[in-house]
């Protein structure tokens, strides 16, 4: 493992994002939500998903050049367009849109249909806790996880994010998929040769293993709480498609590659109801509870959402970005 200086890495992604087509602002901004991504120690996200990006910019199945927009528009709801185009920067975008509105209504519900993947779906949160609003926003994906009880794809891995603000910046950030593990998880950890700490999914024998390469040969990934991650899944599924008219993970499984995702970005504006003041003492007290939990190990603490994120922010803007070489090179090359 060695380390890359964050600036270096928004430099590269920028270059390489240029040479395939983007304007140079729309290529800076979609290149630091790429590092910001690894910045985190969010990895599978980050430099890690960077040339399967590249590869479909190749084949012409994200368009640079488009962006999202408004096409229905009914008070504090809207419905958006991403036209195939850059996922992230579409997500990014309708996401402001829901914070404007919530900042108008309270609340503020964006559902943008045809667009591609959005990489970190925590990036979203962070986004609008960094304006004062609390963010709930998910994605639908390709089929890539058997219903409970099932044995062949049929639903997906959708994440969900959470983000509660704190004026501090600090904020409490939950973003995880309804998989136990997601497929660039699966892979960040192939590639640093560890094993899952809990079973993630089935080998090709069809037990239950935590052995990373094997469950990307069998695509079984197992839902998170069993039936209960199965049924969020699908739900999560039928809200999006239901609000957007977008494709569900059924007609994303058409596609042949994981493109025309849909997603949903809500907005709610505490500082309608209560007072900064009075936000950060309820979010504070609840957190310091947690936070006062007795560690199962000796020496050992408990961590709220978002913490070891802020942690790994701070360490990896001194020391630099840890990279695999291997991804690294990949990039320096393109």
């Amino acid at each position: 493992m060695m380390r890359i200086p964050y600036e270096t890495m928004v430099t590269e992604f920028k270059r390489v994002l240029e040479k395939y087509g983007f304007e140079e602002k729309l290529a800076q901004d979609a290149a630091v939500i790429f590092a910001q991504n690894s910045l985190a120690g969010v990895f599978s996200h980050g430099l890690n998903r960077f040339p399967r990006v590249v590869e479909y910019l190749q084949k012409g199945e994200i368009d640079p050049k488009v962006q999202a927009d408004c096409v229905l528009s009914m008070g504090a709801f809207e419905r958006w367009d991403g036209h195939r185009g850059f996922g992230p920067l579409n997500a990014k975008l309708a996401m402001d849109r829901a914070v404007a509105l919530a900042k108008e209504y309270g609340i503020g519900i964006v559902a943008l249909g045809n667009n591609n993947h959005w990489m970190r779906g925590g990036s979203y949160g962070w986004q609008a806790a960094d304006q004062g609003c609390i963010g709930i926003c998910w994605s639908n994906t390709c089929p890539n996880m058997p219903a409970w009880g099932g044995v062949d794809r049929k639903i997906g891995n959708n994440p969900l994010i959470f983000a509660i603000p704190r004026s501090s910046g600090e904020h409490v950030v939950i973003d995880c998929a309804v998989s136990q593990f997601s497929y660039g998880k699966l892979e960040d950890c192939r590639l640093k040769g560890v094993q899952l700490p809990v079973p993630g999914g089935y080998d090709t024998q069809g037990n239950l293993t935590t052995d990373p390469g094997e469950i990307e040969k069998t695509w079984r990934v197992l839902p998170m709480g069993y039936w209960k991650g199965s049924g969020i899944s699908i739900a999560l599924d039928l809200i999006a498609t239901v609000l957007s008219n977008g494709n569900s993970v059924h007609t994303i499984g058409t596609f042949g590659d994981e493109v025309g995702l849909t997603q949903i970005m809500i907005a709610i504006d505490p500082s309608k109801a209560n007072t900064v003041e009075l936000t950060d003492q309820i979010v504070d007290d609840i957190v310091g509870d947690v936070k006062a939990s007795i560690p199962e190990k000796e020496g050992g603490q408990v961590y709220y959402p978002g913490e070891l994120e802020l942690k790994s922010i701070r360490e990896n803007m001194e020391l630099g970005v840890p990279v695999i070489q291997e991804k690294w090179e990949q990039v320096l090359a393109m």
